[in-house]
């Protein structure tokens, strides 16, 4: 495992499964150093879907500035590609404002394009993807999935068997170019920021597990539920759209459409919640360039304390205390 670099930073990258405690330590260092905070997160980009997202304050966001949060309405796709465009904007005019951007999240998918670059791929074609969905109808994902490994083995090894949405569009790049995504990602230009990555880590994945359901029967006692039934009487929104497919949103908006009971949505978006950290976790773990963060202890912290240090412009003492 390699540590943050020792060059001047661009940019500070906090990483981690949810539920780990990402956004209050991020809030921690930004009482400590000159810094904006970049949301790394798919689903909060989205505006009116609050509660599920745990999305901060308004209260918070006006202590410490936070980009990339409210940026559009759920009707709206918000892609890797429009992320990367978003954050580069972000990152320079952070620094220009002679302040640190700290870039936290979860979806890992971001991280990746900001740091490697994006593939030249195909936009959607509805007509591909319909012909998939009905393929999917008669033979089920986990068909398509096998169909995928014959093709695109590195790809279908990433993709559980029943991700409808990520075996949709691998498949859909490989009917519309010829070429799968494992050859399309290695065409990617990456970033040339000078980046520290760092990863909060949890010892236990059972007290984690156990945090995610304890944190989404708090989520539902809030009104969650209600949040995502004034989406679903909107009229123009629908069950396929990336935001409500969303952790959370797609059990409820299921239980609305009358699928399932409460009972049911609430257990199965705990499940789905837990099935997300899993897969956070196996991605980050993989990654040698991350530096490994295991708990809030200040000992622990030091590493990105001093990394945000390094990316702080030279305009007065820094506190590492």
């Amino acid at each position: 495992m390699t540590g943050p670099s020792v060059q001047p930073l661009d940019a500070v990258l906090l990483m981690g499964p949810t539920c780990t405690g990402k956004s209050a330590l991020a809030l921690e260092i930004a009482q400590r150093f000159p810094v904006e905070i970049v949301s790394v997160d798919s689903a909060l980009v989205y505006r009116g879907m609050d509660i599920g997202t745990a999305k901060p304050s308004w209260r918070v966001r006006g202590q410490v500035p936070h980009h990339l949060i409210d940026v559009c309405d759920p009707v709206e796709s918000y892609s890797a590609g429009r992320f990367r465009r978003d954050a580069l904007a972000c990152i320079g005019a952070i620094r220009n404002r002679g302040r640190v951007p700290l870039l936290v999240g979860g979806t890992m998918l971001y991280f990746r394009a900001l740091t490697a670059g994006i593939a030249p791929l195909p936009a959607a074609d509805p007509q591909t993807r319909g012909a998939i969905d009905a393929e999917a109808r008669v033979s089920g994902w986990p068909a398509l999935h096998e169909e995928l490994a014959r093709l695109d083995p590195q790809a279908a090894a990433r993709i559980q068997p029943a991700d409808a949405q990520r075996i949709q569009r691998a498949l859909e790049v490989i009917r519309l170019t010829g070429r799968s995504l494992s050859e399309l990602h290695k065409l990617a230009e990456p970033s040339q920021l000078h980046l520290a990555k760092f990863a909060l880590l949890p010892f236990e994945r059972a007290a984690l597990y156990a945090r995610i359901n304890a944190r989404f029967d708090a989520m539902m006692a809030d009104g969650l539920l209600d949040e995502v039934r004034a989406l679903h009487g909107r009229g123009d929104l629908k069950a396929d759209l990336p935001g409500m497919r969303a952790v959370g949103y797609r059990q409820l908006w299921q239980h609305l459409d009358g699928h399932c009971s409460l009972a049911v949505a609430v257990a199965e978006a705990q499940q789905a919640t837990r099935n997300l950290a899993k897969r956070q976790l196996t991605w980050l773990r993989g990654d040698d360039s991350v530096h490994r963060l295991r708990s809030l202890e200040d000992q622990e912290l030091v590493p990105i304390l001093q990394a945000v240090q390094r990316a702080t412009p030279s305009q007065g003492p820094a506190c590492l205390c």
